[in-house]
């Protein structure tokens, strides 16, 4: 308090709730001055009739009026202060319901997560199951890891022997990218629910796997550990030396009656062919002992012949996906990559074994 009874800037500021550089702010702006300016030390003082002032100006921008209409409201009468006052609270309430509109499409775009065709996700999910482990020893293996990505869900399940990983095309995707890890046998046990649906909506929640269809919803216990780096497997085989496509049907055919304990493949230029022992045409008045058979094929690399036991080579052919199958070869004894494609791509690795009985490469 000064001496004359008037208020320091200090005073004024802890009576009406305001910082001293406000009060030299709004001195500035006009709204309120001070009654005094020492013209030597330039100290400002108020007088005590200015405390409801001030006052009056901390809550009318606490609930964000402008300066423009603090100043008309605090000069004009009480009908034009009125006025001034609806209309800004007016503003607010549209602003109000115009960001919870906003919050709201927000929260559906996070909560509704990717959606997916049913039919194509539960084929996926029986495509790459069997990949999955049975022995619960590592128990991060029986699982399948879901990946959600702007563009693209995956599914790929491995038991580090056999891998499989399929892609598929969201029909909406959603706004985040996510992973979880799901029991398989879970994931694998609502296919008939799946089938019953046009669409389902995934999204991962702090207790699983969440799936929504028209007027249900499904839950899977996802498994809390890291999955393999599958990516890392698949660049780690090494670079493809030998790449054949090939119909998937012809391939289906070879192996229709699974007799032989193994196929071999030989690639012979620009040729493929496919022996194998006692089921080609196995019932027929084809049939033979051994077949040798040159299957239409494109072809790029070297000469090469591997082999598949039969058991290992089906369910990768039976689960693949659309009209073609493409065989990435690094080397005879090393993992062959299976990958078809058509609405998003599937990969399985398939290894070799060691050959037991060559056939050779004459026709």
């Amino acid at each position: 308090m000064a001496s004359d009874g008037l208020i320091t800037i200090g005073g004024l500021a802890r009576a009406c709730g305001l910082t001293a550089s406000a009060l030299r702010f709004y001195d500035d702006f006009g709204l309120l001055v001070p009654v005094r300016v020492d013209a030597v030390t330039g100290y400002r003082y108020y007088s005590e009739a200015q405390v409801d002032r001030g006052a009056m100006i901390r809550r009318l921008r606490g609930i964000g009026v402008p300066l423009e209409v603090v100043s008309e409201i605090l000069h004009g009468d009480g009908a034009q202060a009125g006025r001034l006052l609806d209309e800004h609270v007016a503003e607010l309430a549209q602003r109000a319901r115009e960001a919870a509109a906003v919050a709201r499409v927000i929260k559906e775009e996070i909560g509704a997560g990717v959606v997916l065709s049913a039919a194509v996700l539960a084929a996926a999910i029986d495509q790459v199951r069997s990949a999955a482990a049975l022995n619960r020893e590592i128990p991060v293996l029986t699982g399948i890891l879901v990946e959600s990505s702007a563009d693209s869900v995956t599914l790929t399940a491995t038991d580090r022997y056999r891998l499989s990983t399929r892609a598929m095309v969201p029909v909406r995707p959603s706004g985040g990218a996510w992973s979880v890890v799901v029991d398989a046998g879970e994931l694998g046990g609502i296919g008939s629910w799946l089938r019953e649906l046009d669409e389902v909506s995934l999204r991962a929640a702090a207790d699983g796997l969440v799936l929504t269809g028209d007027r249900s919803e499904r839950r899977c216990g996802t498994i809390d550990a890291a999955f393999p780096d599958y990516r890392a497997m698949l660049a780690g085989l090494g670079a493809v030396r030998t790449r054949v496509v090939v119909g998937r049907d012809a391939l289906l055919t070879v192996l229709e009656n699974g007799t032989a304990a193994q196929v071999i493949f030989s690639v012979d230029g620009s040729e493929f062919f496919v022996t194998c022992d006692r089921h080609i045409g196995h019932g027929s008045p084809q049939s033979q002992p051994t077949a040798h058979l040159r299957v239409p094929a494109a072809v790029t690399g070297p000469d090469i012949e591997f082999a598949f036991s039969p058991k290992t080579l089906r369910p990768a052919l039976m689960s693949a996906i659309g009209p073609e199958i493409m065989l990435d070869i690094a080397a005879a004894d090393t993992p062959v990559v299976v990958r078809s494609a058509t609405d998003g791509d599937l990969t399985m690795l398939v290894m070799p074994t060691a050959i037991t009985n060559s056939k050779g490469h004459s026709a």
